[in-house]
């Protein structure tokens, strides 16, 4: 029998062929051979040795390594939270300026076409109506009059009723007290709160009714800066008997700008942009609409920022569409007085305050929930961040449409 024998070589080159004795196999028939052979010699291997065909584990993960993955993700969670809360807050910051930038700009609006700057309203015991116009004719408070400009005008036509504010009607009436539980989200600082309802002082009002919720908003208009000492009148404005005799030419409007020539209690001299009964026109701002102060953010304390709290505060106790009372919708920015040139801070300087639990005096100045710094609104339409380390006499200058002097806007 003649043997065949085949080496490795020779099975692997191409020109392969079998020798022994005389006989060769032919280069075409070795594919078919070694198919043959092949299958045969992985089945034995699976076979005999069923682990050869197993696959390699892979690499895996020690307790301790997994437990330093852990740690390192959590320090990178750890630097970036910060973060992405700082550009929360400066998203939110821009848009609070972008809330005061419209407000300022709607008021614009109503001065060119009433020829004066919304008035404060008529007091605490009054609240909007449409028939009052948009000017000290108007009871209810600025951020009322603003609502047209604000597109907002089917709000502010609801208490229509083809009558005077002195003179309501009892549906009109019913119409003020929605009105009061109406929120709008524009007079709100997204940073400090949603628009909601708080608790406030209920009672009656010359033209409305008010319960012991209603809606407040986050920006004040500028008392200004008078120098005989904070003022506030006890009468509450003017009652509806008042406004009848004015009407009918025998009693004049009451001038808050100069309170003590009507013997109120307390004399002040309204130097700002908007108080109760004001008329003020751009051009008795002659400091510079770009130097005075419109509109800005109010302090509030914490406390009363939740609507389930009982507490009010006498500067929070009513409802924003209601008129002007002692610092409701409006703010001071008295800091000291003068002598000549030279500026005496008070020791009860309203500079402006970071909202701070248990701290009343934040209800009472400017103010914001903002860190560093708050939004001020100025009569050119414009919106400055003013820090809360603010000179006092600058801050005070700012308050005044009038003083005449000069101040810098440039703030470290």
């Amino acid at each position: 029998m003649k043997r065949f024998t085949f080496t490795l070589d020779a099975l692997l080159s191409p020109g392969a062929v079998a020798t022994g004795g005389s006989r060769s196999v032919p280069p075409r028939t070795r594919g078919r051979e070694a198919r043959s052979v092949a299958p045969a010699s992985r089945s034995g291997c699976n076979r005999r040795q069923p682990l050869c065909a197993a696959p390699h584990p892979g690499p895996g993960f020690t307790l301790v390594e997994l437990l330093v993955v852990i740690a390192i993700i959590g320090m990178l969670v750890g630097l970036l939270l910060p973060a992405v809360q700082q550009a929360r807050e400066a998203a939110r910051q821009m848009q609070c300026s972008n809330h005061l930038r419209q407000l300022n700009l709607a008021a614009l609006n109503v001065e060119s076409s009433a020829r004066a700057l919304p008035s404060g309203g008529w007091g605490y015991q009054w609240t909007g109506d449409p028939e009052g116009g948009l000017s000290m004719g108007q009871p209810g408070s600025w951020l009322y009059t603003l609502l047209p400009a604000l597109e907002q005008n089917a709000l502010y036509q609801s208490l229509s009723d083809g009558r005077m504010p002195e003179d309501p009607s009892t549906e009109q009436k019913s119409r003020a007290t929605e009105l009061l539980v109406t929120p709008v989200s524009i007079f709100n600082c997204p940073s400090r709160r949603t628009p909601k309802l708080v608790h406030v002082s209920s009672g009656g009002l010359q033209n409305g009714t008010r319960g012991s919720e209603g809606y407040k908003g986050d920006y004040a208009g500028c008392l200004g800066a008078f120098q005989k000492g904070r003022g506030y009148w006890s009468n509450n404005g003017p009652s509806a008997s008042d406004v009848k005799a004015i009407r009918a030419g025998t009693k004049g409007w009451y001038d808050y700008s100069k309170a003590v020539e009507v013997g109120f209690k307390g004399a002040a001299d309204y130097s700002g942009t908007t108080y109760s009964l004001s008329q003020v026109r751009s051009g008795q701002i002659r400091d510079g609409m770009s130097n005075t102060f419109l509109y800005g953010e109010k302090g509030v304390q914490p406390e009363y920022y939740d609507p389930d709290s009982s507490l009010w505060h006498f500067t929070n106790d009513y409802p924003d569409m209601c008129g002007e009372g002692d610092g409701e919708v409006c703010r001071y920015t008295y800091c000291g007085s003068f002598s000549g040139n030279t500026f005496s801070k008070a020791g009860s300087a309203y500079l402006p305050l970071q909202d701070r639990s248990g701290y009343s005096a934040c209800n009472t100045h400017f103010g914001s929930a903002h860190a560093g710094a708050l939004g001020m609104g100025m009569c050119d339409g414009s919106v400055q961040r003013i820090p809360y380390s603010v000179d006092p006499q600058v801050f005070h200058c700012l308050g005044d449409k009038a003083d005449g002097k000069a101040v810098s806007m440039s703030f470290n």
